[in-house]
């Protein structure tokens, strides 16, 4: 959108090509990675003329293109990865992961704002009859990989010691619960508003505190036994809180980016940050377990991911989802279209 104009407009229903199915929409997740997409501050790894957005979605299969692998069929309830692989660089064509040039849904091709949306069949993730579609679609999958894979990275086992902390109201129900299930301890929870530090709390965070608490370093220390963090995760990009962190990580701690800004990053006290072997480490994305884990904790019960919707609004009321986001009318967390 080099332009930066959004729009609701009327388009072709797309027809899908060969190993791609047309979903008919039934949920599309908006959250601030819509809105930096809209505001310029987010940029399609892909330039593109237009884009349709959109890319936490679930439907159902509304039509088979050609030369299918997978046994679809019309009807299936489904969720869709948030990216798929690009298909042409190194790692794919040699069937090895990750892709080094991967697509994203609603940035880098046609997401799902829209009734009806293409999906390559190896990015459909079927979904059971009782689990609700606005729970379906990928909105904590990104949170789950980022939590999984560098703790796994840090190889920390359940209950080790250090702190686990994460900023961003919208993965607060992520950034919260996700530590517990993984044995993080203490979990803690960082945001300027009372009532995202109440949420993050009756998510499961063992502390919640406000970034512009003067003790706000002393209250880090105090709760990790003097230790500091060993894991920070940024789910909003937000450089102060970044830097913030940064002094807070403990002896050979990390700092995860996970939430996306253009902004530079700056480190306050780099020798300090060097002596005390501390990292930096980038994430984007999730993988298609991640989705699939999700899906089966929410259908078994093990995870209740309701209390992150904050509201549904019709396809037509985009940009009325996209200002209240945006300027946080109601304080959501997830709001939800529904075509």
């Amino acid at each position: 959108m080099p332009s930066g104009e959004f729009r609701v407009q009327e388009v072709p229903v797309p027809v899908p090509g060969p190993g791609e199915v047309l979903i008919e929409v039934k949920a599309a997740g908006v959250c601030l990675s819509d809105v930096h997409l809209i505001d310029g501050s987010l940029k399609p790894f892909v330039p593109v003329e237009e884009i349709t957005l959109g890319h936490e979605v679930a439907g159902v299969i509304h039509s088979l293109g050609p030369d299918l692998g997978g046994d679809w069929a019309v009807g299936t309830r489904v969720a869709l990865q948030a990216g798929q692989s690009c298909g042409e660089c190194a790692n794919c064509r040699r069937r090895r992961a990750p892709c080094l040039m991967a697509r994203t849904r609603g940035v880098d091709y046609d997401g799902g704002w829209a009734q009806y949306a293409i999906a390559r069949e190896d990015t459909l993730a079927p979904i059971p009859d009782d689990l609700p579609f606005d729970q379906a679609r990928d909105h904590p999958g990104r949170g789950l990989h980022a939590l999984r894979r560098h703790r796994r990275h840090r190889r920390r086992p359940p209950g080790s010691g250090g702190g686990h902390l994460g900023r961003g109201r919208a993965w607060a129900r992520t950034a919260s619960s996700w530590p517990r299930l993984a044995g993080a301890a203490p979990v803690i929870a960082v945001d300027p508003l009372a009532s995202a530090r109440e949420r993050a709390l009756a998510f499961g965070a063992d502390l919640a505190l406000d970034p512009a608490d003067p003790d706000f370093a002393a209250s880090v220390l105090r709760v990790t036994g003097g230790r500091g963090l060993d894991l920070a995760f940024d789910f909003a990009g937000v450089p102060a809180v970044r830097e913030q962190a940064a002094r807070t990580l403990c002896r050979g701690g990390a700092m995860v980016l996970a939430g996306l800004t253009p902004q530079p990053l700056t480190v306050t006290d780099g020798t300090r940050f060097s002596w005390n072997r501390n990292e930096i480490r980038g994430h984007y994305g999730s993988g298609p377990e991640h989705v699939e884990q999700l899906i089966r904790l929410a259908a078994t019960g093990r995870l209740d991911l309701s209390p992150s919707i904050s509201g549904h609004l019709p396809l037509a009321e985009a940009a009325e989802a996209v200002h209240r986001l945006e300027n946080k009318v109601g304080d959501p967390i997830r709001l939800v279209l529904v075509p």
